[in-house]
């Protein structure tokens, strides 16, 4: 006796299997499980291409604040105010402040001014610190007037204070950067001439990488 391809009773009076039914059934399920993937395959591709887009996004307005900050910076270095080495940007003391003082000038203030919009957005776009750091030449302090430094350590500390405020001042985040002094020490010149000694007197501020809190064992956090 044959079998009825489309289901039910033979000759013998048994029951013939739905054979085109379950192929169809079997044919659907797989049907529906292709669509699952090629669904999730192209969501993946949707999230992917959208993170990218993001960032390329963020790589070009990166881009664009250190462009900023370089022009920002173009006058002043062509003028011999600032100079630009391994991403640290020094200004000379005299431009900022008179000999033996912490007090801020009109042109050091100008400058610190030009400069605090760029220096906000660039770090603004990084997870980095501002370092402003101070410091000297060899010769001890004089005190004169009302500013009494007790020696080089003191001068730098204050003096990086000063331009620290004066840049949060003018908008610089007082979460982004903060003071160092270093004195007399590393300096970048001899100090056996004048114009070394001049260089050495300097405040530079660099990127530094911003440290995160760590969670220590037993401490419940």
């Amino acid at each position: 006796m044959s079998v009825d391809i489309h289901g039910g009773i033979d000759g013998d009076g048994e029951s013939t299997a739905p054979v085109w039914t379950a192929f169809g059934d079997l044919m659907s399920m797989l049907l529906g499980a292709f669509a699952l993937i090629l669904v999730a395959v192209i969501g993946v591709q949707l999230q992917l291409s959208s993170r990218l887009e993001d960032e390329i996004r963020q790589r070009a307005a990166e881009a664009q604040r250190l462009q900023t900050l370089e022009q920002a910076l173009a006058g002043p270095l062509a003028a011999g105010r600032v100079t630009l080495v391994d991403g640290r940007i020094g200004i000379r003391g005299s431009v900022l402040f008179a000999l033996n003082s912490a007090q801020l000038q009109p042109e050091g203030g100008e400058l610190l001014r030009s400069l605090a919009g760029p220096l906000a957005g660039y770090l603004a776009a990084r997870d980095e610190l501002l370092m402003v750091s101070g410091f000297t030449d060899d010769r001890q302090v004089r005190r004169t007037g009302s500013a009494l430094f007790e020696d080089n350590w003191e001068l730098s500390a204050q003096r990086a204070l000063t331009v620290t405020r004066a840049l949060v001042a003018e908008g610089v985040p007082a979460d982004s950067v903060f003071a160092a002094a270093f004195g007399a020490q590393q300096p970048v010149a001899p100090n056996d001439e004048a114009e070394g000694r001049a260089r050495n007197r300097r405040v530079e501020m660099a990127p530094v990488p911003r440290q995160r809190a760590t969670t220590r064992v037993g401490d419940g956090r």
